[in-house]
Parts: C-alpha cells; sequence; structure tokens
C-alpha cells in the first residue's frame, strides 16, 4: 500500500538509450514553450533556479526537444498557468521570428487540483462527482472560447510558427494502490473521462486554428499511476510532484509525441539528450529570470492530500458514524458511500 513514494523515485530515473543526431538544419531556431505544469516538467523533481515558482525543468519534453535539435528555448511553462495568464505573462516571448510553439492549457483553467484532492477523499467526506461534473461543464461550455481566443492571439503574435498544442493522459487505471487516499472505481472512471474530454475540446479549438494537436491517452496507458510501470507520480513526497508526469514520462510519453509533429522528425531521448538538456539549465535560469515578475502573478496549483484530523473532517466522520481510530471503520463506509455515490451518479 505503501510503496507509491519509494517506487516513483526509482522510475524517474529510468530512461531509454538508443541512438541520436541532432537537427542540423534547425539549429538555433526560436522555440517558444507556453503553458501549465505539464509541459514546465512538474513531477520530474528537479528544477531551475530562475526566480519563480514555476517549476521549470531540464527534464521536461520542451528541454528534451531543444536540446536534441538544438533550438532556442524560451520557456515560458509555468506551474499554476490558466489561459489568462498565457495571454497576459508569457504570449510576449512570441515574434514574428518565432519558428516553434508548444502549449498545454486548460487544466488549471478547469480546476484539475480542486477536482483531484475532492477525489482523493474518503467518499464520506467528499463529492467527487459534483466536482467532476463542475468541471466538465466548464470544459463544454467555457474553455473552449478561451482557447479560441488565445489561439487566435498565439498566431497573431507568432505569424510564422509551428504550433503544436499539447493534450493531458489518463492518469488513472482504476485501481487506488495509495494508503492515503480514496478514489474509488468510480471516481477514477470519471476522472479519465474528464482527461478525454479536455482533449477533446481542445483539439477541436487547435484544429480550427490549423495548429497540431497532440493527444497522450493513447501512449500513456499502461503507464499511469498504480501500473507497474508509472510514467505519471501517484501521491508523492513532496505532495507537489503527485499526479504529475515523471521523468520517463516526459522522456518517453511526451517528447517522441510532440518532436514529429513540431520538428516534422521522430525523436528517442537518449543519455546524450539528457547530459545537453542539463547543461543548458544555468543559461535556462537566467534567461527565465527576466520574466520573474510576470511570473509572480500566478499561483501553482497544488494537490492536497486527505487529513483525516482536520476539523471539517472530523465534522463528516462524525455524520456518516466513521471510527477515525479505525482503519476498518474508515474504509467500509468510504466503500458503502461510493457505491452509493456511484448509482446517483451513473
Amino acid at each position: 500500500m505503501l510503496r507509491r513514494l519509494g517506487l516513483a523515485a526509482v522510475l524517474l530515473v529510468i530512461i531509454p538509450t538508443v541512438i541520436w543526431q541532432p537537427g542540423a538544419n534547425a539549429a538555433g531556431s526560436p522555440y517558444v514553450a507556453l503553458g501549465d505544469s505539464y509541459s514546465s516538467g512538474v513531477g520530474t523533481r528537479a528544477y531551475i533556479s530562475d526566480g519563480s515558482s514555476c517549476q521549470r525543468s531540464v527534464y521536461a519534453y520542451p528541454s528534451l526537444i531543444a536540446a536534441a535539435k538544438g533550438y532556442a528555448l524560451n520557456f515560458r511553462a509555468c506551474s499554476g498557468a490558466r489561459v489568462s495568464d498565457v495571454t497576459s505573462g508569457q504570449l510576449s516571448a512570441l515574434s514574428t521570428s518565432t519558428t516553434y510553439v508548444t502549449i498545454s492549457v486548460g487544466g488549471n483553467d478547469a480546476g484539475f487540483s480542486d477536482v483531484i484532492t475532492e477525489c482523493a477523499e474518503p467518499a464520506w467526506a467528499s463529492d467527487c462527482a459534483g466536482a467532476v461534473t463542475t468541471a466538465q461543464n466548464y470544459i463544454r461550455n467555457t474553455l473552449p472560447g478561451s482557447l479560441s481566443t488565445l489561439y487566435t492571439s498565439i498566431r497573431t503574435k507568432a505569424p510564422n510558427a509551428k504550433v503544436v498544442v499539447v493534450g493531458y493522459p489518463r492518469i488513472f487505471n482504476g485501481e487506488d494502490c495509495n494508503a492515503f487516499t480514496w478514489f474509488s472505481p468510480d471516481d477514477e472512471s470519471r476522472l479519465n473521462a474528464t482527461a478525454d474530454l479536455i482533449d477533446s475540446k481542445t483539439s477541436a479549438a487547435a484544429s480550427a486554428k490549423g495548429f497540431s494537436f497532440v493527444n497522450p491517452i493513447s501512449k500513456f496507458t499502461g503507464h499511469a499511476v498504480c501500473d507497474s510501470t508509472e510514467w505519471l507520480n501517484g501521491l508523492s513526497n513532496p505532495i507537489s510532484e503527485s499526479y504529475h508526469p515523471n521523468r520517463t514520462g516526459h522522456s518517453s510519453g511526451y517528447t517522441p509525441l510532440v518532436s514529429p509533429l513540431l520538428t516534422g522528425a521522430s525523436l528517442v531521448v537518449t543519455q546524450a539528450v539528457i547530459l545537453d538538456a542539463e547543461s543548458s539549465s544555468d543559461a535556462l535560469a537566467t534567461q527565465q529570470r527576466r520574466y520573474a515578475a510576470s511570473d509572480a502573478g500566478i499561483t501553482p496549483e497544488r494537490f492536497v492530500a486527505p487529513d483525516l484530523t482536520s476539523p471539517e473532517m472530523r465534522a463528516a466522520a462524525r455524520r456518516a458514524g466513521v471510527d477515525l481510530t479505525s482503519r476498518e471503520s474508515i474504509d467500509r463506509v468510504d466503500r458503502e458511500y461510493a457505491r452509493a455515490q456511484a448509482k446517483a451518479h451513473p
């Protein structure tokens, strides 16, 4: 049950080693990486010192692609970024000379972290179905218009760029192997369906603007939280690493998906690519410090682990007749409530 914390750390260092050759024709081409934590590299456990809380990592797919192809990366993606943050603080990096652009955004607008937090709590203390419904309504009714406006701005500011929009994977495989979370199979199904929905709406908005879209669902299948080889962190220490792609998720998951659409060539991440990416850390940090004032306006979105000792949780336990000193009682009532909620929200 507690294997999550140790296993995630082991998996982070598993990197494929296949022959790599850098792109000769695009050396130095300006590449701007926009978006949120799934592009900045949250989950990889190592971040550049750029004076921000953006958690930008040289192990994230933008850095790996830039290192392999020799692109001049402006790494603007930032943990917690919403559409409005990209518009107000990241698009200034674009220009008529920008050659490549990647972006993932929308998850924070839909309340990704808050929904995961709600669903992780015991069913007798939470309303996962309600939280998911609220997020899905936003994704259906509001997000498409916001993305359309944003994508128009990207094209206006970078008229000559190849733009690739990057989606979100399904996080769960139907099992909760963590001792300190209470995701039911129905919860996980709803959360995965939400990933499908945001990818569908994002893909449609991207296509309408002539942008390419990367759907990571298939590539990450078999590598979700609790799979034998995880590309996505489960409950982690520190908590901010939770429910994001780890290093292998970026090197073996996102990078091989994004590269062909962005660069026109496939890319397998090797140790040589990783070393080149690592060597760019200081230069990237210096460059991104120029934007520290702008980045300060972005609040990172954080998953919050269930706290059975909080006043709210204790009150919920009393209402449900849960004995918080008994794990059997906590889990038994959780299962009862989860079954009832599944019937109420088929």
